[in-house]
């Protein structure tokens, strides 16, 4: 029973010596013999050979050069190669031959040899692609259907989430007839809720920047502006700062830039909430702007507990999170990895300093906008 790994030489020749010549030669091969050019095409439809030998010589009624375009014009022998001997050497290499040689000789073991392994090599590296492309086509569904699951779970919890929200909200008006113990419980639940919430959109919003489906409202944005957005954040992080010390730095000379606002809003609102998650009561958080060079640069820092060097690295990948934090509560990570991809979306960047024991700076630039116009500027 023939061996199925052993590779195949198919030898093209009117003299069957050539094929038994080699045969001897090449011991763990297959070599076969076909002793006219109809006899070559037909043999190569009835199996796939690795190398054919093909003598110029070979009786034919078209071209030797044409029945080598013939082979090479085949899918089924996309792997093999041929072997020309005698004849034109280089029309018969512009025709399809991978090599070609005088005559049969001393010599013509090795370049058999050679290209059955540059064969085997070819089909080795065929097949490991192959393996690839299976194994990314099945990570692409399997990232779509995440996709999807994730959007139809965070439209499914936004709702009940913000009626949940409102509810607590009603019950909280009526101060006058609630106990102080459960007014602070439900405060609790409502940080808590609107956590939840904020975890969910970021979830979102992460996903879609990760596949390109979030496109920025980009308005041209002043001090001020930056300043009332600002202060939006700080109400979506809500009381968790009430026992922090704020502090806000926005000079009012600062040159305009562009900026989609409720996506930096978000941005801040992130930030912050972490210079909470890391500080204790009466803890600082400084928020600040300054111009340097053709951005301007955004920062928030507090004097909280720092974090870990080790951890500073992957801190804006998503499902990443400092493992040392003074509130306890379990985090996604997807807070500050949907910070990176919307500064760097703004063609900005964003990055960490901290120090044990110190504090940590947050810090994104956001490039300037075009210079205002002598029109504008007039009506400004």
């Amino acid at each position: 029973m023939s061996d199925p790994q052993r590779p195949t030489v198919l030898v093209a020749s009117a003299d069957e010596r050539h094929a038994r010549d080699l045969q001897a030669a090449l011991p763990d091969a297959r070599v076969r013999h076909t002793a006219d050019a109809e006899s070559l095409l037909r043999d190569t439809h009835a199996f796939t050979p690795d190398v054919t030998v093909i003598h110029a010589s070979l009786p034919s009624r078209v071209p030797i050069a044409e029945v080598l375009r013939m082979l090479r014009g085949r899918d089924d022998l996309t792997h093999t190669h041929h072997l020309l001997i005698g004849g034109n050497a280089a029309a018969l290499m512009t025709a399809g031959a991978d090599l070609a040689t005088p005559a049969q000789d001393a010599s013509t073991p090795a370049l058999v040899y050679a290209l059955l392994r540059r064969v085997r090599q070819t089909r080795h590296l065929t097949d490991r692609a192959a393996k690839l492309q299976t194994q990314l086509t099945a990570a692409e569904h399997d990232e779509r259907v995440r996709d999807q699951l994730t959007h139809m779970l965070v439209h499914d919890l936004k709702n009940p989430i913000s009626a949940v929200m409102g509810l607590l909200e009603v019950v909280m008006e009526d101060e006058g007839r609630i106990p102080d113990d459960l007014a602070e419980l439900l405060r609790l639940a409502r940080e808590e809720t609107q956590h939840l919430l904020h975890l969910a959109v970021n979830m979102l919003d992460v996903r879609k920047m990760q596949a390109g489906k979030m496109h920025l409202d980009r308005q041209t944005m002043f001090a001020p502006m930056f300043s009332d957005v600002v202060n939006l954040a700080l109400g979506d992080v809500g009381a968790g700062l009430r026992d922090r010390r704020v502090n806000l730095n926005f000079p009012l000379g600062l040159s305009p830039a562009h900026g989609d606002p409720e996506i930096l809003r978000r941005v801040f609102a992130n930030l912050i909430s972490n210079a909470v998650k890391h500080t204790t009561a009466g803890g600082r958080v400084d928020i600040g702007a300054r111009q340097t060079g053709d951005t301007l640069e955004f920062t928030v820092a507090d004097d909280g507990e720092g974090i870990p060097a080790e951890d500073l690295p992957n801190l804006f990948a998503a499902f990443e999170q400092s493992r040392l934090t003074l509130h306890g509560r379990f985090d996604t990570g997807m807070g500050l990895a949907f910070c990176k991809l919307a500064i760097e979306q703004h063609g900005g960047r964003i990055w960490v300093e901290s120090e044990r024991g110190v504090g940590t700076t947050f810090t994104f630039t956001l490039p300037l906008g075009p210079e205002e116009d002598d029109d504008f500027a007039e009506l400004v």
